[in-house]
């Protein structure tokens, strides 16, 4: 009979003793005064800066290290798996002559996806600086036949100390006389550095917007994964129900969004434009705007041009470019059908664009000062943590447990607009936060509602022309887009 191993928990984690906290700093005016809600309870050491009249910019560092490296199991890219997977692993580790440990984890439900128990094998637990033994462990298990990789224990997600590395922006519009904006930088389909978007719009302060398609063409991946509305024009569609920030002049909101845009021929028939920007589908029609900046993708679709008022000026194959001034429809398959019959050379096509608010259930006016930033994922609404990462595409432990840099946005009672940036994958120095962490430092800072925007690599905060967070790469990522703080002019 196989022998069933002991299996351990997350509790383990838990259990930890924990030697008694350092002496409390003093809160700084504009922070809460209010103990830090990760970790030990205990004020942060923090700084203040006034960037400009009503734009305080704040570093917060709390908690010391104490996680250290463990050897994971690794089943199909995954550090996780099921408990008879966990059995069977445990004992391919004891016939390569090391002891496992099984170690039993619950993922906690969030807002709109339920809770799930997963299971991890573990050898071995080593401190930060003897890194080099934990590597030995994984290249012995290698040459035994299982695949096994070095972990940081405080990227797991469970009890920590710490620490974290966290900076914040906070902007009250009652004192603030600038505005907000979003840019794509100088192309939709590239990426851009949010040092160099900040640097174009002279802006005061910037960080990194939503998530992007890495997954498209090579020359897309600077594509929103979802909605984006940057001087009063859309260029990304949203994914409908997916939360965003709303920005116009110097208000913020945080709601939940969806897009339409119709294009009507001249004799009445209309089809949908299901996206914008982007690599088209089969059977889909794609809307390109200026802002693309490059050729539309090849393809075996067919193309009309529109000039400024509609006019169709060409009809074309794929793969062209999109001069100023003009539009162009992509079509595959039936929508480039739609095309050939209703959107002849010389005729006239309207494209109508709407964006609707869901929480309010209205039209947003795509004003010149209205800006959207999409691609994110909700932690915080009405002031109560709502973790919606389901519906907007993030339900996995990877992403709700685990620990990542993050870049944060709320919106206060009163309407100020807080932003932060945890930095993390740096062991011994700051460790990144969680969904829930993240949420339950967005309402430390006084969001009563909240969202997460792109992290990991392409958390980035920038002030004046200066990249003033430590990117987890090491160096600064091109991201989709960023959300700017522009001074008043």
């Amino acid at each position: 009979m196989r022998r069933r191993l002991v299996v351990g928990a997350a509790v383990l984690a838990l259990t930890t003793t924990i030697p008694s906290a350092p002496a409390a700093a003093e809160p700084v005016a504009g922070l809460p005064t209010t103990n830090f809600p990760l970790g030990e309870p205990g004020i942060p050491k923090s700084a203040a800066k006034s960037l400009a009249p009503g734009v305080g910019y704040f570093t917060l560092r709390h908690g010391r290290p104490q996680d250290g490296y463990t050897v994971s199991v690794v089943v199909k890219g995954k550090d996780f798996m099921s408990e008879a997977n966990a059995q069977a692993q445990a004992t391919a580790v004891q016939m390569a002559g090391l002891e496992p440990v099984i170690v039993k984890f619950t993922r906690p439900a969030v807002a709109d996806h339920p809770a799930g128990d997963y299971f991890m094998v573990r050898v071995g637990s080593w401190p930060l600086d003897r890194k080099a033994e934990a590597a030995e462990v994984v290249k012995q298990l290698k040459d035994a036949g299982v695949s096994a990789k070095v972990d940081f224990q405080g990227d797991d997600g469970f009890v920590t100390t710490g620490p974290w590395d966290v900076r914040v922006i906070v902007v009250d519009p009652h004192t603030f006389r600038g505005s907000y904006q979003a840019s794509l930088g100088t192309s939709v389909a590239k990426r851009e550095k949010v040092s160099a978007m900040a640097s174009a719009a002279k802006a005061l302060a910037a960080v990194n917007g939503g998530f992007f398609d890495i997954h498209t063409l090579p020359a897309f991946r600077g594509d929103p994964t979802g909605i984006s509305v940057v001087g009063g024009k859309l260029l990304s569609e949203a994914v409908a129900g997916r939360v965003g920030l709303v920005l116009r002049g110097r208000t913020a909101r945080i709601t939940e969004l969806s897009s339409s845009v119709v294009a009507r021929a001249a004799d009445g028939t209309t089809a949908e434009v299901t996206g914008l920007n982007r690599v088209p589908k089969q059977d889909e029609l794609v809307m390109y705007t200026e802002e693309l900046g490059r050729d539309t993708p090849q393809d075996d679709g067919t193309e009309v041009v529109l000039d400024a008022s509609g006019r169709v000026t060409a009809v074309r194959g794929s793969g062209g470019p999109v001069a100023p001034g003009t539009r162009v429809l992509h079509g595959v398959g039936a929508a480039a059908d739609w095309l050939w019959q209703h959107a002849g050379e010389g005729t006239t096509v309207t494209v109508t664009t709407r964006v609707t608010d869901l929480r309010a259930n209205k039209a947003i006016p795509l004003t010149p000062e209205t800006n959207i930033i999409g691609g994110a994922i909700g932690l915080v609404r009405n002031g109560r943590t709502s973790i919606t990462a389901s519906r907007d595409g993030m339900a996995n432990t990877n992403m709700i447990l685990r620990r990542h840099p993050r870049t944060l946005a709320g919106v206060t009672r009163n309407g100020k607009l807080v932003i932060a940036v945890v930095d993390g994958r740096a062991p011994g120095s700051t460790i990144g936060a969680s969904f829930f962490e993240a949420a339950e430092l967005m309402r430390w800072l006084g969001a009563r509602d909240a969202i997460n925007l792109d992290g990991g690599g392409s958390t980035t905060m920038v002030i004046g022309d200066k990249v003033v967070n430590r990117p987890s790469d090491g160096v600064e990522r091109g991201v989709g887009d960023a959300l700017l703080i522009i001074g008043a002019r």
